[in-house]
C-alpha cells in the first residue's frame, strides 16, 4: 500500500497542488450542498468538520492515486492516515489510480421519534462530504466515498455506483484502514465469524492474541486470524476513547477488524467457505457505515447515538401493536437443572400448568409478558445431530401443552405470551415455516418472538455473521413486521442501528449472557463483565441480557454462581438497556423479598437517558426517567473491586422534592462469600443533592426517585 502521506505533515508536490487543496478545504467549509468539481493530479485532500468543530476528517488521494482518510479530535490526531480498497473476484483491485471527480457537502439538523428506546427524541446534526472517485485507465471505475462528521464521532462509507459494464461486483475483500496513534488499551473479544460469546479482555492493542480461542467450548466458533468483533472500544493515553463499529448492516458481510502490525487494524469481512467470497452484489450498492464513536471520557460513549443515527428513518411507520414490557418466563429453571426443554425426560418445564403458575404471578406483579421456551416439538432430537434440518416445528406443541389456552389465560390476565423459536441454526427449516408460524402469531394475538440459532449453521460452510444469515436475519425481521411481530434474536448479527428503520427490531442477545453464570465451565462471567459490556456491546444497541437473579449461590449448581450482589443485579435494569427486560429467575425466589419491589417498579420505555459516572471494566452509573411516569431510576455497579461513587441528582427537575428508594449492598456484602444482604432506605432528593454511595465488591446500588 502507498504510505506515503502523513496526517502530520502533508507535502504538496507542486504549486498547482497548493491552489488545489485550498480550494477543496473552502469547499469542506462550506454552505450546505454546495460542490466543485477538480481534477486529481498526485497528491489532494479536502476535509469535512462536525457541526461544532469536534471532530475533522480529511480525505485524500495519494501520489499513487490511493484513497485515504484522517481523523483528528480537537484538533488531535485519533486516526493516522489509513487507506481504502477493495480486492474482487475476476477484476483488479481497486485501490490505486483513482482521481477526485467531484466534490460535495450536505449539511443534516433534524430530529426523529424513537416509539421505544433509550430516547424520546434524538438529534441527528452532521456534515457529509461526498468524493466521487474514478480510475485514471480506460475501464473508468466509478467509486464514491461518503464520510460524515458528527460531534460523537465520524463514519464513513463507501458506494459503487450504477456505470456502464458493471452490474455484479464478487467481493473478497474489504481494505478499510484504522491507523490508531499508540498501543492503546483495549477491551475486546475475538473476531468469531459464529459467535459474540466469548468473555471480554482488557489489553494493549500489542497483546491481542484471539487465535489462542480457536479451540473453546461455545456451541458454535470460527476463529480464523487475529481479529476482534465489534464495538470494538480503547482509550488514549491522553484519555480519549474510541470505539468502532459498523452501522446500518444491510445484504452484506460483517465485519470484524484485523490486527496488523504495529498499531493497525483493518476491516476483515466474514466469509463463507461454500462460496469463497465475503460479498455479492448488484450494482448499485452502498456498503455499511463503518463508525468511530469518539469521547473525551468514557461516558461520553454510553450517549453517543451516532449508530441509530446512521441508519435509515422508519420504514414500518406505527408499531404501536409492540409494548415495551419486563417480562418472566420458562426458561432460567432450564440452565440450573431443574426442568427441561425436551418432553421425553419427563421433567418438561413448559406444560401448561407451569406456564398458568407465570403468568398468575406476573399479572400480581404487573409484569405484561411471560416467555415459554420449550413448547414445541423438535428439542428431543436437537442437540447433538449435524442434520438438523426439519427437527423444529414451530407450529406443533408437545402434548402437555395448549397454546390457545396459555394464551387465552394470558389475555385474561393481561399477560402476553412471548413466543419462542429455536432454529437451531438451520434456518433453510425456519425459512420454510415462516409464513405459517408467523400466521399462527399474528391469528393468536403475540406481538413478539424470541429467536435462537444454537450450533453451527447448516450449510455447513455459512456462518452466523456472513452475508448469507446477515440476510436471513432481515428475512425474518421483515415477515415479523408484515404479522406485527417484533424480533428479539439470540445467536445474532450484531445490532448495527437498523431498530431505527425497522423498530420491530426490539433487542437481541450478542454477548456472553446471564446464562453462562449458571452452566459455564470457566466459572461464568466475572464480576467485571457488565461494568466492560456497557462500554462496548452495549454502544451498540439493546441487549436481553436477562437479568435479576435473586438465588446468587445457585443450590443446584454447586461449581456455578453469579458473580454479582443481588444489588448489583437490580441495577442491571438501569445499566443494561432492552425494551424487554426479564426478571429471569423463579417466581419463588422473589416471592417475600423486599428488594424485588425495584424490579416491580422500574420503567422499561425511557424518556432521557443520563450517564452519570464510569470507567470501562471499573464501574457505571446510569440515569433514566420513564417517559408518561416522570419517574427516574439510578443504577450504578462495580467491578470484583469495592469503590464509593457519588451521585449528583443535578439531572432532577429544579425546584421539585422527590422521594427516593436505594436499594444498596449491605454490611458486610461481597459477590462471593455474602452477595444477597441488601440495605433499603427512603429519603427525600432535589436537584441540588448528591450521595456517596459504597458498593461492594461485585456490588451495586439501584434508586427509585418518584
Amino acid at each position: 500500500m502507498d504510505m506515503n502521506i502523513s496526517s502530520h505533515q502533508f507535502k504538496p508536490l507542486k504549486t498547482a497542488f497548493v491552489v488545489i487543496q485550498f480550494l477543496l478545504i473552502i469547499v469542506a467549509f462550506s454552505s450546505c450542498q454546495q460542490t466543485t468539481d477538480s481534477i486529481s493530479t498526485s497528491a489532494i485532500q479536502t476535509e469535512v468538520q462536525s457541526p461544532e468543530k469536534i471532530n475533522h476528517v480529511t480525505f485524500f488521494l495519494s501520489r499513487s492515486g490511493q484513497p485515504g482518510y484522517f481523523v483528528r479530535h480537537r484538533g488531535e490526531v485519533v486516526v493516522d492516515s489509513s487507506m481504502l480498497g477493495f480486492d474482487f473476484r475476476g477484476l483488479p483491485a481497486l485501490n490505486m489510480g483513482m482521481e477526485i471527480v467531484k466534490t460535495s457537502l450536505n449539511d443534516v439538523d433534524d430530529s426523529w421519534e424513537m416509539p421505544w428506546g433509550e430516547q424520546t427524541m434524538v438529534r441527528n446534526v452532521y456534515r457529509e462530504l461526498k468524493i466521487e472517485l474514478s480510475e485514471k485507465d480506460s475501464s473508468a471505475r466509478k467509486w464514491n466515498v461518503y464520510i460524515r462528521a458528527y460531534d460523537d464521532g465520524v463514519a464513513l462509507r463507501h458506494e459503487f455506483p450504477e456505470q456502464p459494464g458493471l452490474d455484479t461486483l464478487i467481493i473478497m475483500d474489504e481494505f478499510t484502514e484504522f491507523q490508531l496513534t499508540g498501543d492503546h488499551q483495549a477491551w475486546w473479544t475475538p473476531g468469531d465469524w459464529d459467535s459474540y460469546e466469548h468473555p471480554y479482555f482488557t489489553d494493549k492493542l500489542s497483546e491481542i492474541d484471539a487465535l489462542a480461542f480457536q479451540n473453546n467450548t461455545l456451541a458454535q466458533s470460527h476463529i480464523t486470524a487475529n481479529a476482534v468483533n465489534t464495538p470494538f472500544t480503547m482509550r488514549a493515553t491522553n484519555g480519549v476513547h474510541l470505539s468502532i463499529h459498523e452501522a446500518n448492516l444491510t445484504d452484506y458481510a460483517g465485519m470484524t477488524l484485523k490486527l496488523k502490525k504495529g498499531d493497525l487494524i483493518v476491516s476483515d469481512l466474514v466469509g463463507s467457505d461454500i462460496t469463497g467470497y465475503k460479498v455479492k452484489r448488484a450494482v448499485p450498492f452502498q456498503t455499511p457505515w463503518r463508525s468511530i464513536q469518539i469521547g473525551d471520557k468514557a461516558t461520553d460513549l454510553l450517549t453517543s447515538n451516532l449508530i441509530v443515527n446512521l441508519n435509515d428513518a422508519n420504514k414500518l411507520g406505527d408499531v404501536s401493536w409492540f409494548e415495551p414490557k419486563k417480562y418472566l418466563g420458562i426458561w432460567w429453571e432450564m440452565h440450573i437443572g431443574e426442568a427441561t426443554w425436551d418432553y421425553e425426560s419427563g421433567n418438561h418445564g413448559a406444560t401448561t400448568e407451569n406456564t398458568k403458575k407465570y403468568i398468575d404471578f406476573a399479572s400480581e406483579n404487573g409484569f405484561k409478558g411471560v416467555l415459554v421456551e420449550g413448547w414445541n416439538t423438535g428439542w428431543d432430537h436437537w442437540i447433538g445431530f449435524d442434520d438438523r434440518e426439519g427437527i423444529f416445528d414451530f407450529v406443533t406443541t408437545y402434548p402437555d401443552y395448549d397454546l390457545k389456552e396459555v394464551v387465552r389465560y394470558g389475555k385474561e390476565k393481561g399477560v402476553e405470551i412471548i413466543m419462542h423459536h429455536e432454529t437451531s441454526a438451520a434456518p433453510r427449516t425456519y425459512e420454510a415455516q415462516l409464513d405459517t408460524a408467523y400466521a399462527l402469531m399474528k391469528d393468536l394475538g403475540i406481538h413478539s418472538v424470541k429467536t435462537g440459532y444454537v450450533g453451527p449453521i447448516i450449510p455447513k460452510g455459512e456462518y452466523h455473521h456472513g452475508q448469507w444469515m446477515v440476510n436471513h436475519y432481515r428475512k425474518v425481521l421483515l415477515k415479523g413486521a408484515e404479522n406485527q411481530v417484533a424480533i428479539n434474536a439470540h445467536e445474532p448479527i450484531k445490532p448495527t442501528g437498523i431498530r431505527r428503520t425497522y423498530p420491530n427490531a426490539i433487542s437481541r442477545e450478542g454477548a456472553r449472557g446471564q446464562e453462562f453464570n449458571a452452566w459455564a465451565s470457566d466459572g461464568g462471567n466475572p464480576a467485571e463483565h457488565l461494568s466492560i459490556l456497557a462500554f462496548t456491546r452495549m454502544l451498540a444497541g439493546p441487549m436481553d441480557f436477562t437479568p435479576g437473579v435473586f438465588d446468587i449461590t445457585l443450590p443446584t449448581k454447586p461449581n456455578n454462581q453469579i458473580n454479582t450482589t443481588l444489588a448489583h443485579q437490580l441495577a442491571l435494569y438501569v445499566v443494561i438497556y432492552s425494551p424487554v427486560q426479564m426478571a429471569c429467575d423463579l417466581p419463588e425466589n422473589y416471592e417475600g423479598k423486599a428488594a424485588f419491589q425495584f424490579i416491580k417498579d422500574v420503567g422499561v420505555d425511557w424518556e432521557k437517558t443520563v450517564a452519570l459516572n464510569g470507567e470501562v471494566g471499573d464501574f457505571v452509573t446510569m440515569a433514566r426517567q420513564e417517559r408518561e411516569t416522570g419517574n427516574w431510576f439510578v443504577g450504578g455497579i462495580t467491578d470484583e473491586n469495592p469503590r464509593e461513587v457519588k451521585v449528583d441528582f443535578n439531572f432532577l427537575q429544579k425546584g421539585k422534592t422527590y422521594k427516593a428508594t436505594i436499594y444498596k449492598d449491605g454490611a458486610g456484602a461481597h459477590y462471593k462469600t455474602n452477595p444477597t444482604t441488601v440495605e433499603i432506605e427512603t429519603f427525600e432528593v432535589t436537584s441540588e443533592d448528591s450521595k456517596n454511595i459504597n458498593l461492594a465488591a461485585g456490588g451495586g446500588f439501584a434508586i427509585s426517585i418518584k
